[in-house]
Formats: structure tokens, sequence, C-alpha cells
């Protein structure tokens, strides 16, 4: 019942209407459709389908590759990455280091600078007080071998004035036993 219900609206359609029966060469739908199945038919025959099939499964196989490549790619670029990232935590360590041990050796310098400035300061210090005792020691004898021309003189000018011919003989003959008992 269902078939004929559809072939009676089908055979109700205006195109059929118009061109008479269905299964005649005289009905352009009917040539048409011969002509599609034996296009259809002629590509089947030449192999276009198994053609269309390769070139997918080219394409496809290529997509595949791709990514494929794509992802050894992705890999590669995460190890480098790691890499790059572990390079630059060290050489952060590394420039941690550095600056540590600069500053370190900067203390250590700036202790021996002032170990070197209190040493030249000493130094400094000492040959100050040995130039002022020195000269200290220098005007010590100075003044004495002074107070000592001054005596001198002074002893000279009072022998002289109390001395006599008779007492400057007998101070001189007494000098020379002196000198002649130390002597011999």
């Amino acid at each position: 019942m269902k078939q004929l219900s559809v072939l009676l609206t089908l055979g109700a359609s205006p195109a059929f209407a118009a061109s008479g029966p269905f299964f005649s060469l005289g009905n352009t739908n009917f040539v048409v459709l011969i002509a599609f199945f034996l296009f259809v038919g002629l590509l089947i025959y030449m192999g276009v389908p198994k053609k269309l099939m390769g070139l997918l499964d080219a394409r496809a196989a290529q997509i595949k590759s791709d990514l494929d490549e794509a992802r050894a790619l992705r890999e590669e670029a995460k190890s480098v990455l790691a890499s790059y990232e572990r390079k630059q935590k060290e050489v952060a360590e590394q420039t941690d280091r550095i600056i540590s041990t600069a500053k370190e050796e900067a203390m250590a310098a700036a202790e021996q600078a002032k170990a070197d400035l209190k040493a030249a300061i000493a130094r400094r210090l000492a040959a100050a007080e040995d130039q002022i005792a020195s000269a200290e020691a220098s005007a010590v004898r100075e003044v004495r071998e002074r107070a000592v021309q001054l005596a001198v003189a002074a002893a000279g000018d009072v022998l002289a004035r109390q001395m006599t011919a008779e007492a400057a003989k007998s101070s001189i003959d007494a000098a020379i036993d002196q000198v002649d008992a130390k002597l011999h």
C-alpha cells in the first residue's frame, strides 16, 4: 500500500505529468537519470573513487606526519625551554655566589685597608715621636754643650781674675805631673 501511494504521489508530480511515461526515452528526466548512472559507472570503472581515496589517504598521512612532527617539535621546544630555565637558574645561582664573594672580598679589603691605615698611622706616630725625642735630645745636648761652654768661659774668667803668675805656674806644673802620671 505504501508503495502504491508513493508511486501515485510521484506520478502526480507536475514534472511527470508534463512529460508522459517515466520509463520512455522521450522523458528527459529518465534520460538524465540514465546519463547520471552511466557517468557514475564510468567514474567507478576508471577507478576515480580509488584515486580519490588514495589522495585522501595520502592527505591524511601527510596531516598525521605533520602532527607527529609538530608534537616532536613541541617536545623538543619543551626540553629546550627546560634546559634554558635550568641554565637561567644556574646563572642566577652563580651570580648570587659571585655577588656574595665580591661582598666578602670587599669587606676583607675594607678590613685590610683599615688595618693598613692603623699601621701607617702607628708608624707615622712612632716616627713623629722619634723625631720629637731626637729633637728633644738634640736640644738637651745643645743646652748642655752651651752650659759647659758658658761654665768653662765663666771658670776661665774667674780663674783669670784670681790667678797670679806664681799660682798659674804651680797649677801648670801640677797638671803636667798629673798627665805624666796617667800616661805612664
